[in-house]
């Protein structure tokens, strides 16, 4: 029962910021940028203003689908963000591209995350099955296969927790080169620029209540496995 209310909680605040997030999108979509760039040229721009030449912008399918892949170096936007010319759309590419610059000056966090990402892609969909097994196995006694089972998933989901955590800092820093860029170069004005702060703001947050949840989860879990003390 503590198990699903935590879980409960956490898909609530999940739910209550992605919703919040969605609002704030649609609602500085409504702001159009005075400089009449859509968010492609706005990605093209910031990149050439760093010096950073090998990085395509391309347009990817879905809303809120923008990411940065290091591996082929591209800024993938959705279509939205790519083609429109709105403080919303300026705020989402610059925050890609920040990404970019992010790898192109070797950051030490996003070198820590992409290390991350091969062991995460794999242990994030089996930790929790080998918990819950080992769990039924017989980990509650303290001793023998299951025991060391859950353990093994506990570790697994210890280091999913570990990447959410050490995504934070590049999806800050990340947001904190967009906004310096914009306002640096004048890229937007004084609402324009308030409303690009805020949506990029909601969109951290996101990342911050999928870091709490894991950790609390993690917590849960660890109690379960290993006891109170």
């Amino acid at each position: 029962m503590e198990y699903w209310i935590l879980i409960g909680g956490i898909m609530l605040a999940s739910w209550l910021v992605s919703n919040t997030l969605k609002r704030k999108f649609a609602q500085y979509s409504r702001v159009q940028l005075r400089n009449g760039m859509s968010g492609a040229e706005i990605a093209q721009k910031m990149l050439s203003d760093h010096g950073i030449y090998d990085v395509e912008v391309i347009s990817t399918p879905g809303q809120l689908t923008d990411h940065y892949n290091p591996k082929n170096k591209t800024v993938n936007l959705s279509e939205a963000v790519y083609n429109q010319r709105n403080a919303a759309a300026a705020a989402v590419a610059a925050h890609e591209v920040g990404h970019a610059v992010q790898h192109a000056q070797a950051y030490g966090w996003l070198q820590m995350r992409s290390q991350l990402v091969p062991i995460v892609s794999v242990s994030s969909g089996m930790s929790q099955w080998l918990i819950i097994g080992g769990l039924v196995l017989g980990a509650a006694a303290g001793v023998g296969l299951g025991y060391w089972v859950a353990i093994a998933g506990l570790v697994m989901m210890g280091f999913a927790t570990l990447f959410s955590f050490i995504t934070l800092p590049v999806e800050y820093d990340a947001s904190n080169r967009a906004l310096a860029w914009l306002k640096n170069k004048n890229m937007v004005t004084p609402e324009e620029y308030k409303g690009s702060e805020d949506a990029l703001k909601w969109a951290a947050r996101t990342y911050l209540v999928a870091a709490l949840g894991a950790l609390a989860s993690l917590v849960y879990w660890a109690v379960q496995i290993l006891g109170s003390d």
